[in-house]
């Protein structure tokens, strides 16, 4: 029985449960104050009934000297008896106004005799129910005993109980009643709560672009609510952030995939189509056959290009660090020197400006991959400016890190294509055709290469001037 009484309470809402407990603990503290009140009322009329025969006494005990007994009778109800005291043994002295039974009476006035202070008692006489008795010296060797029904004081403490229970009754359903209705609006927002929180469980997350657009936004509740909300909103957002960025990761790869096999089909196309024409006699005749061979070994390398940087990017993307990058020290300045030596050779048409300090730049860099950095850096300068566009490079280092900037004084890159240019696959210039304009993956293989050197590479341009700033940490490589 008390287990089901405990499943069944687990099972109520927290409010009720509240509630009841509020209820439990009124109902305690009103049984302390009920009893309390009780007996400090049963004790202060057992007092005022005890005063009362001390006066009655002194005036019987008066009437009893003169007379030996009592003339006549205070009250209606109560009894008075005359005892003379000898011996240890106590003789009622007749007439005398008393009960049947007088066992208690004679029983006090022997106490009293042995004592030198009045003495009082509760007793049951005979039938008649509950009397206070008092027992009072007269005379030496007479005591005088009377006897105050005590109904009047029990009658009035039946009264008070039952005012006390109904009125402690009221107030404890009042109580529960209105603490319920006081706990459901402070609970309120927990419901609003858990109504969003039902709301995001029925969400479909699985959607590229989901976004949670509810949010606990009702005030109230304390303190110790609004906390809780607070943390449920910033729950929520980083929910929404986590959401974001899947989506839009999704959609790169989505654009990734699409992009590499529209990159990879032309070479492939190409490939195929001058296989097909050695079907044919009149591609076989000697001039035309290296011909096509030396096309057909161009689209190969342009497509073994193209994976290369599509691998060395999946191995960054899989934190393959160690496999992808071969660390010894290399002088910065060094391989700034040697690239733009490449760049010389290879754009005579772009004048290129190198400012290297003297001192040198000793780190731990893997120098080809480095070196693909920077002529990328380059040949981004030169494939996407007019004829003429002066381009440079300068090396400088501080106390914690080595710059490279590589800038050129072309036409600049828009605000919106600064935000993808980084992307692969992306180009700037979409008329361009692949073979001038590359397969956009240059400036993407750059920044993972930079991030894999624990560097960083940024873009800043306007029109006029494209900067690119390369920042490595100062990491010297061991004597």
């Amino acid at each position: 029985m008390s287990a089901r009484l405990r499943h069944t309470y687990r099972r109520l809402r927290l409010g009720t449960r509240l509630a009841l407990g509020l209820g439990v603990l009124s109902l305690v503290a009103f049984a302390v104050v009920g009893t309390a009140l009780t007996a400090y009322m049963r004790d202060y009329l057992g007092h005022q009934q005890i005063a009362q025969l001390k006066l009655v006494q002194n005036v019987q005990a008066k009437d009893a000297a003169e007379n030996g007994t009592l003339t006549r009778q205070p009250y209606y109800g109560w009894y008075t008896a005359v005892y003379d005291v000898r011996d240890g043994a106590a003789a009622l002295r007749r007439p005398a106004d008393v009960p049947d039974d007088i066992e208690e009476f004679t029983a006090l006035a022997q106490k009293r005799a042995d004592t030198t202070r009045d003495v009082t008692s509760t007793a049951q006489v005979g039938g008649k129910g509950a009397y206070r008795l008092r027992a009072c010296e007269v005379v030496p060797g007479v005591v005088l005993v009377s006897a105050a029904p005590m109904a009047e004081t029990e009658d009035t403490m039946d009264q008070l109980i039952t005012v006390q229970v109904i009125a402690f009754t009221v107030a404890l359903l009042a109580l529960v009643v209105s603490g319920r209705f006081l706990l459901r609006r402070g609970l309120q927002p927990l419901s609003d709560m858990a109504h969003t929180a039902h709301g995001i469980a029925s969400h479909d997350l699985t959607e590229s672009a989901a976004r949670l657009p509810l949010r606990a936004d009702r005030s109230g509740g304390g303190p110790e609510v609004e906390e809780l909300r607070t943390a449920f909103n910033t729950m929520l957002e980083h929910i929404d952030d986590s959401l974001a960025v899947r989506a839009e990761a999704e959609q790169r790869l989505r654009r990734f995939v699409a992009d590499a096999s529209h990159e990879l089909r032309t070479p492939l196309m190409s490939v195929r189509g001058y296989a097909d024409l050695f079907q044919y006699a009149a591609a076989n005749v000697p001039e035309e056959r290296d011909k096509h061979l030396a096309r057909l070994r161009s689209e190969a390398a342009r497509m073994g290009v193209l994976l290369d940087d599509l691998l060395l990017l999946a191995r960054l993307d899989a934190a393959e660090v160690d496999a992808s990058l071969r660390l010894e020290p290399c002088d910065l300045a060094d391989l700034a020197r040697q690239a733009a030596d490449a760049f010389r050779a290879a754009h005579p048409g772009h004048p290129l400006v190198l400012d290297i300090g003297p001192r040198l730049l000793p780190l731990s860099l893997d120098p080809v991959r480095f070196r693909q950095v920077l002529d990328n850096l380059l040949t981004n300068g030169a494939v996407h400016t007019p004829e003429g566009t002066r381009v440079s490079m300068t090396v400088a280092s501080t106390p914690v890190s080595a710059r490279v900037v590589v800038a050129d004084t072309g036409p600049g890159i828009t605000d919106a294509d600064q935000r993808r240019v980084f992307d692969r696959f992306y180009r700037v210039d979409k008329a361009r055709s692949r073979e001038s304009g590359g397969s956009g993956l240059g400036l993407a293989v750059a920044r993972s290469l930079v991030a894999a050197h624990g560097g960083t590479l940024t873009l800043s341009s306007e029109p006029g001037a494209t900067v690119f700033v390369l920042e490595l940490p100062r990491v010297e490589p061991a004597p």
